[in-house]
């Protein structure tokens, strides 16, 4: 479809440009507004006032996606306005058209390289972002792996728009974790803390406070039947079948690197036996 858009508006402007349309010349310069502003300007009225809806439809998608490639079209848009009121000829146009396409071309990586390394749901970095960090590990490290206890069935019984909900309010609690933590969505309910240059010992506490406010946290719920709206001055009530807030437990093995744990790739594998050793235990703890 925006193939199709930027298909349109060339045809428009060849259309335009050739011989034959000296009406719609005249249209696009006509005066909106006498005396007119920036009469001193080389873009015509529509123009100009076609370049500040512009600037702030993308501005407000930046404010609202806060999403690079807005933000980076605004600044390309101000470049290219500042461009249009010098001769084409000058070096002043040819610097300021090259600054328009180097802003979006700059933003347009920043979102790719944001949607290649940031996990979406939860904001946190993704899998592929931990491997980039654990090639530049040092020598003394320890990784934690956690995992929400029974989520599949927490989605069976309350559906996945509340298990998504979950995943976010764990990520935000991770993303905070003491200790020089490092949070990374591994998949599904399952997340990597990294701690750079602290043992599995210096870690553990950290990890226990986590463990026991992702615990007391109470997530609300609203059920199938409540409306969205409380009706006049009326107090709204009733969750899934009459639960106002549910909660959530979390499992969390640990490791660090030693001499028979040599790679992060090893001590990621300890971590994962450890944490399927807090299942087995019973959940919702913290094992080394």
């Amino acid at each position: 479809m925006r193939l199709g858009v930027i298909g349109l508006q060339a045809a428009l402007i060849a259309w335009a440009a050739t011989s034959g349309h000296a009406g719609a010349i005249d249209w696009i310069y006509q005066k909106l507004v006498d005396p007119a502003p920036f009469s001193a300007g080389r873009i015509p009225q529509l123009g100009t006032a076609l370049i500040v809806l512009g600037l702030l439809t993308t501005i407000a998608a930046a404010l609202v996606t806060h999403s690079a490639t807005p933000a980076g079209l605004a600044g390309a848009i101000v470049a290219f306005a500042i461009a249009a009121h010098v001769p084409t000829a000058s070096l002043t146009f040819s610097v300021f058209t090259a600054v328009a396409e180097l802003m979006v071309a700059i933003a347009v990586l920043q979102d790719t390289f944001r949607m290649a390394f940031r996990d979406e749901l939860t904001a946190l970095p993704s899998r592929r972002a931990l491997n980039e960090r654990l090639a530049a590990l040092g020598r003394r490290y320890a990784i934690a792996m956690l995992d929400v206890d029974h989520f599949k069935k927490f989605n069976d019984t309350y559906g996945h728009d509340l298990g998504d909900q979950v995943l976010k309010m764990v990520a935000a609690h991770i993303a905070a974790v003491g200790g020089g933590g490092k949070a990374f969505r591994y998949g599904g309910e399952e997340f990597t803390i990294l701690f750079p240059g602290n043992s599995a010992a210096e870690a553990i506490p950290h990890l226990r406070a986590l463990r026991e406010e992702i615990e007391s946290y109470r997530l609300a719920l609203r059920g199938s039947d409540r409306p969205k709206k409380a009706r006049g001055n009326k107090r709204q009530r009733g969750g899934w079948r009459g639960l106002d807030a549910v909660s959530v437990t979390v499992s969390i093995g640990v490791a660090e690197r030693n001499e028979r744990l040599a790679t992060p790739q090893a001590v990621i594998e300890a971590a994962d036996r450890a944490l399927y050793r807090a299942k087995e235990q019973g959940r919702n703890r913290v094992v080394r």
